[in-house]
């Protein structure tokens, strides 16, 4: 079964960094868009930023600039460099991907999220 498990959320202070991983596990076959989200408090999810598989990336008007989208295909993995952090950034983190997994066709699957708060 395919897992999309999230990694480095927490507390920051205005203006710091932090980086968020998001690894896929289970029997793959082939990966294709990776994309982060974010829910913050009493507002809707919104897309921050996705990734092809060839590389192309895309990004919230809110975050260009100050956010970084990379991935690892050989470690499944999808990073978010995110500097710069403001408080109005604070939102859980989720991580979202196209895979095909057993199946013959991709799917979508998400992760569990990660909580990044920015307050001084």
């Amino acid at each position: 079964q395919v897992q999309l498990v999230e990694s480095g959320g927490g507390l920051v202070q205005p203006g710091g960094s932090l980086r968020l991983s998001c690894a896929a596990s289970g029997t793959i076959f082939g990966i294709r868009t990776m994309a982060w989200y974010r829910r913050a408090p009493g507002k809707q999810r919104e897309l921050v930023a996705s990734i092809t598989s060839f590389q192309t990336t895309d990004y919230a008007d809110f975050v260009k600039g100050r956010f970084t989208i990379s991935r690892d295909d050989a470690k499944k993995t999808v990073y978010l460099q995110m500097n710069r952090l403001k408080p109005r950034d604070t939102a859980v983190y989720y991580c979202n991907a196209d895979i095909r997994g057993e199946t013959p066709w991709f799917a979508a699957y998400w992760g569990q999220g990660t909580q990044v708060t920015v307050s001084a």
